[in-house]
């Protein structure tokens, strides 16, 4: 790579940027090319006050080219190599062979940016040095054998590039193995024994559920009780947590807690999936390799729930737009959680439901089947008894440290035994994958054969199903799917528990 390089970001992957300058006489005019974004036109004063801070004035008509010329350029990462682009091109210092990104102040400070650990893949890539602005040191410093410098000044970089006061270089850092967030404790949700198992296989094989349940019945407290429950985060499932957190903008959390996302009904769909003005990733992919949880799911707009269909099938989602398409990944664990209708009281015990036939039939029929053949658990959570309530000494059964252990090591088996394929755990497995090496004791298919006649499965649903009872065998610790494993596995599908009250099966 020549020249003077600076990046711009594409999804989560940085692409490298190549700066010319052009210096000729007449009127002092500053002309930017190169399909430049607002924030980038206007990095011309913001370059200017910074040169001029440390004593370099520009003169003369000033063309900067972002080449390649067809791809466009956002933000204030490029503030930085046009202004080490001029110095160059005016003879005050070398920087070629380099990726330079940062947004500059008028008095010549390096401000934070956005994209600096997918900057920094780039250059551990190209194998070139990166220089970044201060802030952003610890994020480079996560990327392992990438050479990169921190910069506190335009006016330091000057001297660094110049040979008379070297910066010192990043020095690498690791993944902290710090204790797992657990905001709520499965101990401390009282009854709901199901759900709980429920909750357990969902996250040793990263499973979607849908929680359907009264109001008050702990829907919500449940979902959040599964973030204490999640494994941590691998080390390569924590640089895609970086890439996505990173190209986001957004602080990076400490230790290999799971991410855990919370979306509002009336989020819009580029909310979910994202793009938008800027392409910036969605909640979907904010989730990613952790939770996303969707609370009154049936009160999402229709273009926001059929939108879900292809993340959830395929793990990534491409959103396109005139100015292009970006893949994101979304390996996300979709956790729902809904009333089994309007009023919230369908088949409860203590409360009456005052829905009209036309309202319920309207209710349910806001979840099409497509969505919820993708939601490999359905479970019904129903409401405390009076003496459950007023208990105080109650048990809540295990512990999320407990569980977590078998979780974990569920997901090592599956590590282990889809390594060699590039999987990390069963509810990735591709159907040719699933048919040829799930591993089923010989009276499994008779007893298939006989059971999901009545069921009536479609070939994705009945996927799943082996998936979750190949999930239920690894929390046992065999290597082979038994009759019983299968039926557990389809009492979580029998009738899809939010097309019929699931009071009734409880």
């Amino acid at each position: 790579m020549k020249g003077i390089s600076g990046v711009t970001l594409k999804g989560t992957q940085a692409l490298p940027v190549e700066v010319e300058v052009e210096i000729t006489g007449g009127l002092f005019s500053i002309t930017i090319v190169g399909l430049p974004d607002t924030a980038v036109k206007e990095a011309r004063e913001r370059v200017r006050a910074a040169l001029r801070g440390i004593g370099l004035t520009l003169k003369g008509r000033i063309a900067i080219n972002l080449a390649p010329a067809d791809l466009p350029k956002e933000g204030a990462l490029l503030d930085l190599p046009m202004a080490i682009g001029l110095a160059c091109a005016s003879g005050k210092v070398e920087g070629a062979g380099a990726l330079f990104m940062g947004e500059l102040a008028l008095d010549g400070r390096l401000r934070w940016i956005r994209g600096a650990v997918p900057a920094a893949v780039l250059a551990k890539e190209l194998d070139v040095p990166l220089y970044v602005p201060k802030e952003n040191e610890s994020e480079v410093a996560l990327v392992a054998g990438v050479r990169a410098y921190a910069v506190e000044t335009l006016l330091d970089l000057m001297l660094h590039l110049a040979g008379e006061k070297p910066l010192p270089p990043v020095e690498g850092g690791s993944f902290a193995d710090n204790e797992l967030d657990v905001e709520v404790d499965l101990a401390d949700v009282k009854g709901q024994f199901a759900a709980k198992r429920a909750l357990e296989i969902a996250a040793a094989g990263h499973h979607n559920l849908l929680l359907t349940g009264s109001p008050g019945s702990g829907k919500t407290l449940l979902a959040r009780a599964l973030k204490g429950i999640l494994p941590p985060l691998s080390d390569e499932e924590m640089m895609e947590v970086l890439l996505v957190r990173s190209t986001a903008g957004l602080p990076l959390e400490s230790g290999r807690t799971r991410p855990f996302r919370t979306a509002h009904h009336t989020a819009s769909a580029v909310a979910i999936c994202g793009g938008g003005a800027s392409m910036r990733p969605g909640e979907i992919t904010l989730g990613n390799r952790g939770v996303l949880f969707m609370d009154e799911f049936p009160e999402f707009s229709r273009d926001v729930l059929e939108s879900l269909r292809q993340p959830l099938e395929d793990g990534t989602i491409t959103v396109s737009r005139a100015a292009g398409s970006v893949t994101y990944p979304a390996r996300v664990l979709l956790v729902t959680a809904c009333n089994p209708c309007p009023c919230g009281f369908s088949g409860d015990p203590v409360e009456q439901c005052r829905c009209t036939p036309q309202a319920l039939d309207r209710y349910q029929r806001k979840l099409s089947g497509p969505i919820l053949d993708r939601i490999d658990l359905h479970v019904a959570v129903p409401r405390l008894n009076p003496e459950e309530l007023v208990s105080l000494d109650g048990d809540g059964g295990e512990a999320s440290e407990t569980v977590r252990r078998r979780v974990q090591a569920a997901r090592e088996r599956q590590r282990e035994r889809w390594l060699e394929l590039g999987y990390n755990c069963n509810a990735e497995l591709p159907e040719k994958v699933l048919r040829k090496r799930l591993g089923m004791e010989p009276d499994v298919k008779p007893f298939l054969a006989q059971t999901i006649k009545g069921l009536r499965l479609s070939g994705r649903g009945f996927s799943r199903v082996l998936r979750v009872a190949r999930t239920i065998a690894d929390l046992e610790g065999v290597d082979n799917i038994s009759v019983h494993h299968v039926a557990e596995s389809l009492s979580y599908r029998e009738g899809e528990a939010f097309a019929t009250p699931a009071w009734r099966r409880v």
